[in-house]
């Protein structure tokens, strides 16, 4: 790919800096390295909004590649994880006004539809009964995020899920401090009778982005941003 010329910015670690000054120049290997280490994160975030695998995939690739395209306006204000999750959930966003014109985020809805039950890969394992148990588990958990209103739904994969501190999830979803967790709180209480009590830490293995989808997504953007050279 061509060298794009490199500015200098003032990232919040250092680790974020080196990668930045290389993914700038169109270093793939930083390109990819900054991906794998974000694509769940904002998977996650993109399909608690769009509450679909494929859309969710979807708009992870047009975030990337938005953000690659437009590196150069990383200040550094934020993490650079921090950065993408704001520009994957605009996308997302974006995808369900124009699927629900009047849809905002911050809305809390009077009533969820049904959920989508959705297959995610499970790591493998030699005991079928526990793999089909991990199996039932998993789409309990997933379903009833699905049922939780956006609001919640939103808050509670960043704290629990994706395991973000109560700062980081207000400045990605642009609340107060107190506002997450009071949602938080609301959340769990919705989920506990249902779930958390049953399965307690199995949740944090819910909706899981790794191995094949993982490489096919960071493969799918590193071809567009080859495309754009």
């Amino acid at each position: 790919m061509r060298q794009a010329h490199v500015t200098s910015l003032p990232p919040t670690s250092s680790g974020d800096a080196e990668l930045v000054q290389r993914a700038l120049a169109r270093d793939e290997a930083a390109i990819r390295a900054i991906m794998q280490a974000n694509n769940r994160r904002l998977f996650r975030l993109a399909r608690g909004i769009l509450r679909n695998d494929h859309e969710a995939e979807d708009v992870v690739q047009d975030a990337y590649v938005r953000a690659f395209t437009h590196l150069d306006q990383f200040r550094g204000e934020s993490s650079l994880s921090t950065w993408l999750s704001r520009i994957a959930m605009n996308e997302a966003l974006g995808r369900l006004r124009r699927r629900h014109s009047s849809v905002e985020w911050s809305d809390l809805p009077k009533g969820a539809p049904e959920a989508q039950i959705i297959q995610f890969p499970l790591s493998s394992t030699d005991d079928p009964e526990k793999s089909m148990a991990q199996r039932e588990i998993q789409h309990v958990v997933e379903h009833a995020i699905d049922e939780l209103p956006e609001a919640f739904r939103l808050v509670f994969i960043t704290r629990v899920i994706e395991g973000m501190n109560v700062e980081e999830t207000a400045e990605i979803l642009g609340l107060k401090p107190e506002t997450v967790k009071t949602r938080l709180h609301r959340a769990r209480t919705m989920l506990r009778d249902n779930v958390e009590r049953k399965i307690g830490p199995v949740v944090m293995e819910a909706f899981p982005f790794a191995g094949k989808r993982c490489e096919r997504l960071t493969e799918a953007v590193l071809k567009r941003l080859r495309a754009t050279a």
